[in-house]
């Protein structure tokens, strides 16, 4: 049986945060060869260390993104390919950082309490 550890959150700039992060979230998935339990850790590690609203993948299935392990408040079940801010940061395979969802041109509303997105499209290498 493995025991949950405790991650160890360097307050203050992002940076020495995500410095911090980096090698325990490597740790935590070390061994662990599942994909959704890793991503289910990870997206937990990521809330907590910097107190998000939601953190979470989709997974690509049949030309759809579809809800995967996240954290945070009731998600979209489903995205099309190019619609939103997740579906247009996958079509187009780069990173998106949106300050303001309300002023996102067709941004879908899945929580009312989001008020900026960022968005990293994950590749799988062949």
């Amino acid at each position: 049986m493995i025991i949950a550890e405790n991650l160890v959150i360097v307050g203050g700039e992002k940076r020495a945060t995500y410095r911090c992060l980096i090698p325990q979230i490597k740790a935590l998935l070390g061994g662990e060869t599942d994909t959704v339990a890793n991503l289910a850790n990870v997206s937990a590690a990521l809330k907590e260390a910097f107190g998000f609203l939601s953190v979470g993948f989709y997974l690509v299935k049949e030309n759809e993104l579809v809800l995967g392990p996240f954290q945070g408040p009731i998600a979209c079940t489903r995205i099309q390919f190019g619609r939103g801010v997740c579906g247009v940061s996958w079509a187009e395979k780069k990173t998106l950082i949106i300050d303001n969802v309300d002023e996102y041109p067709g941004h879908i509303t899945c929580s009312s309490l989001s008020k900026s997105e960022i968005v990293v499209p994950m590749i799988k290498k062949k």
